[in-house]
């Protein structure tokens, strides 16, 4: 399709408004008293001039519009993207840079590439479960299932299967956090954490009590995510991030564009696998999922919430492949979340009993007051057998199932 046709719909949104949905604008609210309480100066006046026009973020069923998106977007359709990257857009987010002493340049923008890259997968139970490589952090949620995968599960509520559920995202997740950073700078190769030896190298840790995870030594060598497909096969798995709901708080007057901030998960420690440095991608968190069988797409998948994306595709999966739950089952079920050290929240509709269970082993068990911190995900499963097409969509969020 042309651009500009790919673009209308959203060039009339912005033009002529929508209503905000329940979810949005609960999670808007926040991220303005935020920044009401963190952002001051001039070069964050413009966000609130966009986001928060009346001094308040719009309620629930009030139509918003942005004038400044709809040129924004127009001009990024009319010019196949180059206003945005060496044109006009380009000329204007340098001009911002400047005047309040960023370093953001119009050479910066017209310098980037976008890459087309080989996905990492590993063989869990049949199927092949497929994530975007480093930087990006789906290596955590497949080094779990790796780990998983020397286990037998035979009912979702036990504590047995929470038990190792956590354990093993512990583990996966401090390798990553150690090792993960832009793939040219890793000084393990992604092959090795995620080979067979290794996993059960991870595995044969777990034990009947909680651990405190530390980095193995292996042999060195605001999201918005969609799932769609159509009856000749073609499948899209679609995440996109400017970070911490808003992103870094600026947006450049009079085009709506709200720069991203995932420069957050850079270390400042120099000595650190995932240390900033010029041209470097860091560590971030946005991972569309796969999964594939005997070469054949079974359907994209994707859980958005920051560092909960890996814990919820691990979820996800296992509910759907260990546990036979339809897409939306397996969206609804109940979940938990690993928060560092040996503390794990879990929501106020899990289990009592598990929960009391697994602190009996050791876990530092929560209960949050709500899911929003739970992720947000969405499913497309198609059935090898008959072809037919299954959606979930996140009841912990707005969302929709659109046939056509």
């Amino acid at each position: 399709m042309p651009f500009y046709d790919v673009l209308e719909p959203a060039i009339n949104y912005a033009e002529n408004g929508y209503p905000v949905s329940p979810t949005l604008a609960h999670f808007w609210k926040r991220g303005v008293a935020s920044f009401k309480e963190k952002l001051s100066g001039p070069e964050f006046a413009h966000w609130f001039e966009t986001f928060a026009p009346n001094g308040k973020a719009p309620e629930v069923g009030e139509i918003w519009r942005s004038q400044g998106h709809a040129r924004t977007l127009r001009l990024i359709a009319e010019t196949n993207a180059e206003a945005f990257y060496k044109g006009e857009l380009a000329d204007e987010i340098d001009a911002f840079f400047q005047k309040h002493n960023g370093f953001l340049r119009k050479s910066d923008l017209e310098a980037y590439q976008p890459e087309w890259v080989d996905p990492i997968s590993v063989s869990y139970r049949g199927y092949d479960v497929w994530e975007i490589p480093p930087a990006g952090q789906g290596l955590v949620a497949l080094e779990a299932l790796n780990i998983l995968k020397g286990f037998d599960f035979h009912a979702k509520e036990s504590i047995d299967t929470f038990h190792k559920q956590i354990e093993s995202l512990k583990l996966a997740f401090i390798d990553g956090q150690t090792y993960i950073t832009d793939k040219t700078h890793m000084s393990v190769p992604v092959e090795t954490l995620l080979s067979d030896e290794y996993g059960a190298e991870r595995r044969s840790l777990i034990g009947d009590e909680a651990l405190l995870p530390k980095p193995g030594e292996p042999q060195k060598g605001g999201t918005v995510y969609l799932a769609t497909a159509d009856s000749e096969g073609n499948m899209v798995s679609f995440i996109q991030s400017n970070y911490m709901g808003f992103g870094s708080g600026i947006v450049i007057p009079g085009t709506g564009i709200g720069m991203q901030n995932r420069g957050n998960n850079f270390s400042l420690d120099p000595e650190h696998e995932n240390s900033l440095e010029p041209g470097k991608r860091t560590y971030h968190t946005i991972i569309p999922g796969f999964l594939t069988k005997d070469n054949d797409a079974v359907g994209p998948f994707g859980v958005m919430g920051g560092f909960m994306q890996p814990q919820g595709h691990v979820q996800v999966i296992m509910n759907t492949i260990d546990f036979h739950l339809n897409p939306q089952a397996a969206l609804d079920a109940p979940r938990w979340q690993w928060t560092g050290d040996k503390k794990v929240l879990v929501e106020p509709s899990f289990p009592n009993d598990i929960a009391q269970a697994l602190a009996r082993k050791g876990h530092h068990i929560q209960v949050a007051l709500d899911s929003g911190s739970f992720g947000r995900g969405q499913i497309i499963w198609r059935n090898p057998e008959t072809g037919v097409l299954a959606g979930g969509t996140e009841s912990r969020t707005d969302g929709h199932i659109a046939v056509w």
